[in-house]
């Protein structure tokens, strides 16, 4: 007959480390095994777990990279100012994306990094369009500066304020408002949809509509540019606009010494119907460096005005910022950024930031050399 022993009394035995009980014990409530004991000699085996490793795979909708090792490379540079190619590629660095610096006052093309992207085909402007649209409704009466629209159920702002944070609601209506035949008009009057520049080989002359898109009106057009295809060229060239009170000149890119010294502005068309509504937009794009979507252009030595955008087109997102400065000697200088997720006009416009300073830090003997190798 076997004897048996309370379960409380065996946990204590194996809690001490006693050995295995005497034959013929067993625990209340735990069955005997039908065997003898394993002996210790018995060996183990070795069980081991191995982790399976996960490599997360996720999905991207944009196939363009946003880097570039080198993005001037394939760039000519005959006849480019020197110290501001230098700051422009220095501002640029790895990005992938292209530069445009222009004086506002002739015309003059002073580089272009990246001219490849430049000048081989538009792109959409995104939010750069709606100082254009802004211009057409001051200039139609049908805003003034101190119109004030909803862009919620009970907030209202007005034109600097939507020039400044780049509201789309706002600027959904002001294009309702304007219509298209209108915003088409003065989309011409600044050149879009024919070329910037005057015998520039490659040039892209973009594209315009010739009726507003079928998939939300000229509403989508207004506040993104649906439907526009435009260039660095031609945003230079409405830039330069903007900033000498509305001479818009055909942009020259001279290469040789010769035509250095023979170069002469080119205008266009005046705009004087624009002039009296041009500061009105101006006030928005340097409130939108102040303290809206531009300001990570940061506080130089120069007051920078401008206006940023960001949208995707055929996978690849872009950033925008055509911009100038309000000092002498005046640059105009637009940005594109063309890539992924990093891609966007606030990034933009720190590029261009960047650029701004470094051709106020330039040295004057620097430009004065540069200068007089370009026969100036």
């Amino acid at each position: 007959m076997k004897k048996t022993l309370p379960l409380s009394f065996l946990c204590l035995i194996a809690l001490f480390g006693f050995g295995p009980l005497p034959s013929g014990f067993t625990a209340l409530g735990v069955a005997a095994p039908p065997s003898q004991a394993v002996p210790r000699t018995t060996t183990r085996r070795r069980i081991r777990h191995t982790r399976r490793r996960y490599v997360h795979h996720y999905w991207s909708p944009w196939r363009i990279s946003s880097y570039d090792d080198n993005p001037g490379a394939d760039d000519n540079t005959e006849g480019d100012d020197l110290v501001v190619r230098q700051a422009a590629l220095q501002a640029l660095g790895r990005w992938n994306g292209s530069i445009v610096v222009v004086d506002p006052n002739d015309g003059r093309i002073l580089t272009i990094v990246n001219q490849k992207l430049a000048l081989s085909g538009g792109f959409r402007p995104c939010s750069t369009f709606k100082p254009i649209v802004a211009l057409a409704a001051l200039k139609k009466g049908i805003i003034t500066p101190e119109t004030r629209l909803y862009v919620g159920r009970r907030t209202t702002i007005n034109l600097t304020d939507a020039l400044a944070h780049s509201n789309n609601e706002f600027f959904y209506k002001l294009g309702e408002m304007v219509g298209f035949s209108t915003l088409a008009r003065y989309a011409h009057e600044f050149g879009l949809g024919q070329k910037a520049g005057l015998d520039i080989p490659g040039e892209s002359p973009g594209e315009f509509p010739d009726t507003a898109p079928v998939d939300g009106g000229v509403g989508d057009l207004a506040y993104l540019g649906k439907g526009i295809e435009v260039t660095p060229l031609q945003w230079a060239a409405v830039a330069s606009a903007i900033a000498n009170g509305g001479t818009l000149y055909y942009l020259q890119y001279p290469r040789t010494r010769e035509e250095l010294q023979h170069f002469e502005p080119r205008v266009r068309r005046r705009l004087t119907d624009l002039a009296s509504v041009i500061p009105e937009v101006r006030t928005g794009m340097a409130a939108a460096v102040a303290y809206g979507t531009a300001r990570m252009a940061g506080e130089g030595p120069v007051q920078i005005l401008g206006k940023t955008g960001t949208c995707s087109e055929d996978g690849a997102r872009l950033g925008w910022f055509l911009s100038y400065s309000d000092a002498r000697p005046q640059y105009v200088v637009v940005v594109l950024m063309r890539g992924g997720r990093l891609t966007y006009g606030p990034h933009a416009a720190e590029i261009a930031g960047r650029l701004y300073k470094g051709l106020q830090q330039a040295e004057p003997s620097e430009v004065q050399e540069t200068k007089a190798s370009l026969g100036e």
